[in-house]
């Protein structure tokens, strides 16, 4: 549009000029308001709704919008659809930077707006799309239907359309501010507002008991009788390869001093579900010794790798390994709990390694990406894992997001 702004400057001061800028107004606007061509993008969840616009059953192509384009150069309208995390931002920021002006942006849904339901107690999550990027129109909901959608694109059409050459578009900026509280804030300003009518309305009060000193309300709370619901028993499921109590056995073989997790007993009890997993506690020296066997030995088969998780309890760890037999299909979990190094300097614990335990990526390739996340998120070394680093968060973010005792200054924490 460059060559384009300096026309009101040459034809307005022409008899008659004014009225063909005017009309070069009208044209280009019409033009740009009703082809807005968004970019293919999606954040979350919000990103569904928008897809559904485009479907027959909406067609967002009554509004000259079925174009959206897989390239930022060759959209003008950028639609954020959902939950905004750090991590992404400067992935969102590039291709606003890369959309061609003049560009719109429109932020669709709640998390988007504001950070949504992940405003408190989060440390990842942007609370807000205008401290990235300048933004046009604001569609709250969670999620907002695609009539809502509709609604933010005519807003932006009107918009363009009072756009003129002589004042032609330029990007706006992105607001600068604090994240704010929202939600104390309201809490606080309406209990002033009932402090101030409860002195307003004293008077009155005392004034109505002189007057009616033996006034009983005639308001009974009506309770609601609770529907009984018949006791619906739990279907039996059937056994899938080895029960949990042919599997306990086998490990006993190969490693005696081997428990059950919560139960100090050796022995399955006989109402133990079938469907429920083995979960068993072993030492960190014997662990590698342990899933090697359960592996290899040809009555469990343990071939695949399910996945590796943690649990932060205050004096250790819990990992908990989760294999299972595709052939078989029965399941086994193995659990290593881990003692807290006591011997790091308290103000140091929430950002250095606590617990350490050997890999078994040697075993289960897949568990290197798995051992990462746990490293990433709780903090715990694997010993001999050949790649362990940062696999979510930033390679220089300090502490680790799943321990309790992890702090970030950006978390506002839910008033209660």
């Amino acid at each position: 549009m460059g060559i384009m702004n300096v026309v009101p400057g040459i034809l307005d001061p022409i008899p008659g000029g004014k009225q063909i800028v005017n009309m070069l107004d009208y044209v280009t606007n019409w033009a740009r308001a009703n082809s807005l061509w968004p970019l293919t993008y999606g954040t979350s969840c919000c990103a569904i709704e928008m897809m559904s616009s485009s479907m027959a059953r909406y067609d967002i192509a009554r509004f000259g919008s079925e174009v959206f384009r897989a390239s930022p150069r060759q959209a003008d309208l950028f639609i954020i659809a959902g939950t905004i995390t750090a991590k992404m931002a400067p992935a969102l920021q590039m291709l606003w930077d890369q959309i061609p002006g003049p560009k719109y942006a429109i932020a669709m849904g709640a998390c988007t707006i504001s950070g949504g339901p992940f405003m408190y107690d989060n440390y990842s999550v942007v609370r807000g799309a205008n401290t990235l990027i300048p933004v046009d129109v604001f569609i709250p909901g969670c999620p907002p239907r695609p009539e809502a959608l509709f609604h933010g694109l005519l807003t932006l059409r009107d918009k363009i359309l009072r756009e003129s050459f002589r004042t032609p578009w330029k990007e706006g900026e992105a607001i600068d501010q604090p994240y704010a509280d929202r939600w104390t804030e309201a809490c606080k300003a309406w209990a002033e507002l009932e402090r101030i009518k409860d002195e307003e309305q004293a008077e009155a009060r005392r004034q109505f008991k002189e007057n009616n000193p033996d006034y009983k309300s005639s308001y009974k709370a009506v309770r609601v009788k609770k529907d009984a619901f018949p006791e619906v028993p739990r279907p039996v499921a059937p056994v899938i390869g080895l029960s949990a109590s042919e599997l306990f056995s086998i490990a006993l073989e190969h490693d005696p001093s081997i428990t059950l997790y919560n139960s100090d007993s050796k022995e399955i009890s006989p109402d133990r579900p079938n469907d429920m997993p083995l979960d068993i506690i072993v030492s960190k020296e014997k662990y590698v010794d342990l899933i090697s066997f359960l592996k290899n030995d040809e009555r469990t088969n343990l071939n695949y790798y399910i996945d590796v998780t943690a649990v932060d309890w205050e004096s250790h760890f819990d990992v908990i390994t989760q294999l299972m037999s595709i052939e078989k299909g029965h399941k086994f979990f193995v659990r290593v709990s881990l003692p807290k190094d006591d011997s790091i300097e308290e103000e140091k614990r929430a950002t250095s390694i606590l617990a350490e335990i050997p890999s078994i990526c040697h075993l289960y390739p897949a568990a290197e990406w798995k051992e990462r996340e746990v490293f990433d998120m709780f903090g715990i070394h694997f010993e001999n894992h050949p790649d362990e680093r940062r696999l979510f968060v930033d390679h220089d973010f300090k502490g680790y997001p799943l321990r309790k005792d992890f702090t970030h200054p950006h978390i506002m924490k839910r008033p209660v």
